[in-house]
């Protein structure tokens, strides 16, 4: 199953980013499939990208708002929103697990057989609500210029994905941008060093502190079209779902819980007993399983 999903994250990071006429260009993809939203943190500017950011999406259509109203420009844009929310509401947090190309360069890293492998410090964990609510909403909605127009916080100060996938790329592509370097480009490749070399020790440590994909995906989890669910009566509270997690979750301890990324490594590698199933609606499609010695063979 493990190697299935880095096959499918693979696969996901090369038809998010499947432009491979950039070097010719020097310049980033606008064509028709630019209108296509990607399912992970997957920056607009790379000049591979063939796809927007929900985050970047998000930003762009608040940063607006107010510039619109003053100039009675009234517009809501539905397909944004709706792209994010039918993603959401469908899988959750599983687009994290299995199509971020982010979160899969965090987990290679995280494979280096480097350093003592540690977990983040707890309450790091609501970082990145904060990184949602003040950088991708409140700060592009409500701190504007004189025009009336808003920033791109997150995406202009913070996202490390962006710095990796498309600040560093242009400016090969472009030596002409290196003349423009400022704070600006400095503080956001020291954010993307940070996370980088973090992601050796710890897994998923964007994922797990800062990113407000995440965060936002996190609050369906409960409620999305697939998820995980628990049969208790062959849960033994042994705790190896926790040890294979690379967001170091016990399941049976947080059924639904918004940090859970569905990369189904517990219900494959930890769980002994089948406890630990995938549903879809209230269809289960996995628990129809017996144990055979210490192994789960699907019926």
């Amino acid at each position: 199953m493990e190697s299935i999903r880095k096959l499918i994250q693979v696969i996901a990071t090369l038809l998010s980013n499947g432009y491979f006429l950039f070097p010719q260009t020097r310049n980033i993809y606008q064509g028709p499939m630019k209108v296509l939203c990607s399912p992970g943190l997957n920056c607009y500017s790379c000049p591979a990208s063939t796809t927007y950011c929900p985050i970047g999406a998000i930003q762009q259509l608040l940063l607006g708002v107010r510039f619109s109203f003053e100039t009675g420009s009234y517009f809501f844009s539905s397909y944004v929103v709706g792209s994010i929310g039918l993603i959401a509401t469908l899988t959750g947090r599983l687009s994290c697990g299995w199509l971020c190309p982010f979160g899969l360069i965090q987990e290679l890293l995280h494979k280096l057989p480097f350093g003592k492998k540690r977990e983040v410090y707890q309450p790091l964990r609501y970082v990145k609500y904060f990184m949602l609510i003040a950088f991708v909403f409140l700060f592009p909605l409500l701190l504007t210029n004189d025009w009336g127009m808003g920033k791109p916080w997150f995406c202009k100060y913070v996202c490390p994905a962006g710095t990796l996938e498309a600040g560093l790329p242009m400016l090969l592509l472009q030596p002409d941008l290196r003349a423009t370097l400022g704070y600006l480009f400095y503080n956001k490749l020291f954010w993307m060093i940070f996370f980088l070399v973090w992601s050796v020790s710890t897994s998923r440590p964007f994922c797990k502190t800062t990113c407000p994909l995440g965060a936002f995906y996190g609050f369906f989890n409960k409620f999305s079209l697939f998820k995980l669910d628990l049969i208790e009566s062959r849960c033994t509270d042994c705790g190896n779902c926790a040890k294979v997690c690379p967001m170091g979750i016990q399941f049976n301890k947080a059924i639904g819980s918004s940090e859970c990324i569905m990369c189904m490594r517990c219900l494959r590698e930890g769980c002994e007993f089948g406890a630990i199933h995938l549903t879809c609606g209230n269809v289960s499609l996995t628990a129809n399983r017996r144990i055979a010695g210490k192994k789960q063979v699907t019926l």
